[in-house]
């Protein structure tokens, strides 16, 4: 039938991408926005590809040996794909399937200009626009010409971008379908793009337009640059007119040609100041209509008609913004909460669900992330001051960030100090004596609350199990707010920034705390990492354990002579103990499992697999310790550490008493060690008492989804990890769940990933980044915080998972986070650099223990400095140089 294959744009709306792909549906549902004008034109529908692809089955074959090549293999790609495109371009279009298109062509006038335009169904998606994946062929003219442009646009489904877009973004090829658009041509005398949130910035209050003469072919292109308007509230608030020297217009006959511009209109703006604000209105319009910022293609002829939009789809670059709970108008400040962590990838729904719940202070999520609203604690003099300087201490690009909101007129209200702005951030840390006897207690009552959670909740299940963990979490965050731990934690972090701050005052020296709590007592984190060293030491001797131990790094699984089978989580253990001296590796890492085991990375996300659900995760670095260190080391390094604190001790204690006034000078600096060594390795507790709670959590709501699974509410269990608490609550209570809610959740958790969370973030969308505002470093340094004391240089090992993790003595680790759970690889590395981290993050604690120059906030420095290169790492002053 005619309206299987052809259906006028006007008679579709952006619920119909399955029938006529992205950019069909979104013209249709602009047809009918009142006021927008849409060139007009029909869509062929994924009906027609469909039987065009019926008519080729070899093309199967093809598709199966294309979803099992690796995206990054290009040869591979684009010879498949060059064959699949020559296959359909070659398919003639049957009879009925041609008349049906040529008597749409009759109702608008078969010898006009057209545009032809590829519209896939997984394009202009929220989550992934797939822009300039498919092809678009202006100013054909005629009947053949447009059924032969038709074909074009099947094909361009596998051009070689959009094969390696698709594997990139984890979309299966027989998934997607294309529909083609034929509209009828604009000839504009100027065209080009609209952004209805500024682009670069986020700020949804801001819309760009980029304007040209002629086609907007020249922009997209990069053929000229275009005039740039920014537009606020109605009004221009930046412009900046290009010398557009080229534009790109139509041939009488079809095709488009480039041409030169004269030389007095290159300068001249494509649109007036009114047609900008004008444009912008529609594009305000269009916003409103499909309910999320737009990337609009528009033009404007001389016929009097006015702008028309021949397309718009979703921006998916732009980071969503907090909903805050009350709904207010109000203007808010985020802060990053994964940016204090050390875990800034996305969290899936019961990962940030169960973080909010158990969190101290409120917290909004947005594209997978969570922020700290610290509007009002900015609006009062007092507490903003106190802001400022804790996470000023922590990251200075927060701070920075934040300032530069501040900068903005009236953006954050100034409120009187006794308002609503709440008590100094950090709060003031009343008196606490030295004295390790009060670590002692603290770790004691951890232990002990964490001991009643594994008792009380193994009764525990159905919607019992939810009311239980409901009053655990109170229970959790009793414990987190502790007064006598608060100041422990904080008595250490203000005695480091005293000696920090004083003996750079008075010898000097910057960061000589880094020294002095250098192997400091009861940090759990540096322990974790010095005892995977007694495991490697129980290995190393064993010739078949360690043999077995490379075939599970290598293949995840164990396939070679005298060993078949999988061996994956817990049954490589089992595996293990069959060995020669298996027993006894076996027994080294299920102790190590038993004290540790709680731990990943990002483990801030109850959903990601513990160390103890997937031991092999350990191997890699088991293995590395075996390389590259020697029976004994792990005692041998903590006790050259805590001779090197000593001797400096001394040393700072001895310069001091030289100096004027330099025996009172000495023993407040004295005071000041012994406080510091005291409490600064507790700071890693509560992190650790937190992730071990966590996973007492996991395993009980574990059993409750394997309940769901065995009912047939759940097809795995894993599934629950994309409903909030409170949705698996409900599941739990009504045995059924929305199996549409988990899929849609489970796209966008992948479309997360692209995004790059900022540290600060705006009501209005904008993404404020900060700066180091230095101008101490050398010329292409690349500049970050300094974290941890001393210079060194090696090769640079850039790993993004950890597990992948292969590294020989020497070298310096670049990453863009770390967590506790990366503690074990600081033993066998010389240096460390992040993107993200703070004076007092798990990382540059660590980093000072273990005695490793360390800088972080290094933006972009995965991508910056490539693996293999050498650099030199200066964590003194904070910058790292690439070296020739």
């Amino acid at each position: 039938m005619i309206e299987q294959y052809v259906w006028d744009l006007q008679e579709v709306d952006e619920t119909q991408v399955a029938v006529v792909g992205g950019k069909g549906a979104h013209l249709g549902g602009l047809s009918r926005i009142e006021g927008i004008r849409v060139p007009g034109g029909f869509c062929v529908t994924t009906d027609a590809f469909r039987r065009i692809m019926a008519e080729a089955p070899s093309i199967d074959d093809r598709l199966d040996q294309l979803s099992r090549v690796n995206p990054d293999d290009r040869e591979a790609i684009r010879t498949l794909s060059a064959q699949i495109r020559r296959t359909i371009e070659g398919i003639a279009i049957p009879g009925d399937l041609a008349a049906a298109i040529t008597r749409a062509l009759a109702g608008l006038g078969e010898q006009a200009a057209y545009a032809v335009r590829s519209s896939a169904t997984a394009e202009d998606l929220p989550t992934a626009s797939f822009a300039g994946q498919q092809d678009t062929y202006l100013n054909v003219v005629g009947p053949a010409a447009i059924l032969q442009h038709i074909s074009r646009c099947w094909a361009s489904l596998f051009t070689e971008r959009a094969v390696t877009y698709r594997q990139r973004n984890g979309i299966d090829h027989r998934t997607v379908r294309m529909a083609v658009v034929v509209q009828q041509m604009v000839f504009p005398q100027a065209a080009g793009i609209l952004f209805t949130a500024d682009p670069v910035t986020g700020n949804r209050k801001v819309a760009t337009v980029d304007a040209g003469f002629g086609l907007g072919e020249a922009l997209v292109s990069g053929l000229v640059n275009p005039d740039v308007f920014k537009v606020r509230d109605g009004e221009i608030v930046a412009r900046t007119i290009a010398a557009k020297q080229r534009a790109v217009h139509a041939l009488p006959a079809g095709g488009t040609q480039e041409v030169a511009i004269d030389a007095q209109r290159q300068e001249q703006p494509a649109l007036t100041d009114a047609q900008v604000v004008r444009l912008v209105q529609l594009g305000r319009r269009i916003e409103a209509h499909f309910g999320r910022p737009q990337d609009i293609e528009w033009c404007l002829a001389d016929d009097g008609v006015g702008f028309q939009i021949v397309q718009s789809r979703p921006i998916t670059t732009l980071f969503p913004i907090p909903i805050p709970e009350t709904g207010d108008q109000e203007n808010h400040v985020y802060v990053s909460v994964g940016h204090q962590q050390m875990m800034t990838d996305p969290m899936k729904p019961l990962g940030f669900s169960m973080w909010q719940l158990t969190a101290m202070v409120p917290m909004h999520e947005a594209g997978g992330r969570l922020f700290v609203d610290v509007a009002r604690r900015l609006a009062s003099p007092a507490s903003r001051a106190a802001l400022l300087d804790v996470v000023g201490r922590g990251d200075p690009l927060i701070r920075d960030a934040l300032e530069t909101v501040l900068d903005r007129d009236d953006f954050v209200p100034s409120l009187p100090d006794a308002g609503p702005g709440g008590p100094p951030a950090g709060g003031a840390s009343a008196p606490i004596e030295t004295d390790p006897a009060i670590v002692t207690e603290l770790i004691e009552r951890s232990q002990v609350s964490i001991a009643a959670l594994e008792r009380d909740i193994r009764t525990k299940t159905g919607p019992a199990l939810f009311d239980f963990l409901l009053e655990a979490f109170e229970e959790h965050k009793r414990v987190l707010s502790d007064p006598l731990s608060m100041q422990a934690i904080m008595a250490g972090m203000e005695a480091t920034w005293w000696l920090n701050d004083k003996l750079q005052e008075w010898l000097g020296e910057k960061n000589a705390a880094d020294t002095l709590t250098l192997s400091a007592p009861d940090n759990v984190t540096s322990e974790m990492g010095l005892a995977l060293l007694d495991v490697a030491d129980v290995i190393r001797p064993l010739s078949e354990v360690v043999t077995f131990l490379r075939a599970v790094e290598d293949v995840g699984y164990v396939g070679y002579v005298g060993y078949v089978g999988y061996v994956e989580n817990t049954a490589f253990l089992d595996e293990l103990a069959k060995l020669p001296g298996g027993t006894e590796a076996r027994d080294a890492i299920e102790t190590y499992l038993d004290r540790y085991g709680m731990r990943c990375v990002g483990e801030i996300d109850i959903t990601r697999p513990r160390w103890r659900e997937r031991p092999t995760t350990l191997v890699p670095v088991i293995l590395d310790n075996v390389r590259n260190f020697e029976p004994g080391a792990a005692e041998r390094r903590f006790e050259q550490g805590r001779q090197k604190a000593q001797k400096k001790e001394q040393e700072v204690l001895s310069r001091l008493r030289a100096l004027p006034d330099g025996d009172r000078k000495a023993d407040e600096a004295k005071r000041m060690i012994d406080r510091v060594r005291t409490f600064i390795g507790y700071r890693e507790y509560p992190k650790y008492g937190i992730v071990s709670r966590y996973f007492v959590y996991k395993q009980a709501l574990l059993e409750e989804a394997e309940r769901l699974v065995q009912a047939g509410v759940l097809p795995e269990k894993e599934d629950v990890f994309y409903l909030t608490f409170q949705e698996f609550h409900d599941a739990v209570r009504s045995n059924q769940v929305d199996g549409r809610l988990i899929q849609r959740r489970k796209e966008a958790f992948r479309s997360y990933h692209a995004l790059t969370p900022p540290r600060v973030l705006t009501s209005e969308g904008e993404a404020v980044t900060g700066a180091y505002r230095r101008d101490d470093v050398p010329a292409g340094a690349l500049v970050g915080l300094p974290v941890s004391a001393g210079t060194i240089e090696g090769r640079a090992r850039v790993i993004l998972d950890m597990a992948e993790a292969d590294l020989e003595a020497g070298d310096i680790l670049v990453t863009p986070f770390t967590d506790p759970s990366w503690s074990p690889l600081f033993v066998g590395i010389a240096g460390l650099v992040t993107e993200v981290g703070g004076l007092m993050t798990h990382g540059a604690v660590i980093a000072r223990e273990y005695g490793l120059p360390a800088i972080v906030g290094v933006e972009q420095a995965t991508r910056l400095i490539r693996d293999g290169q050498r650099i030199r790492v200066h964590g003194t002053d904070g910058y790292v140089e690439i070296l020739p």
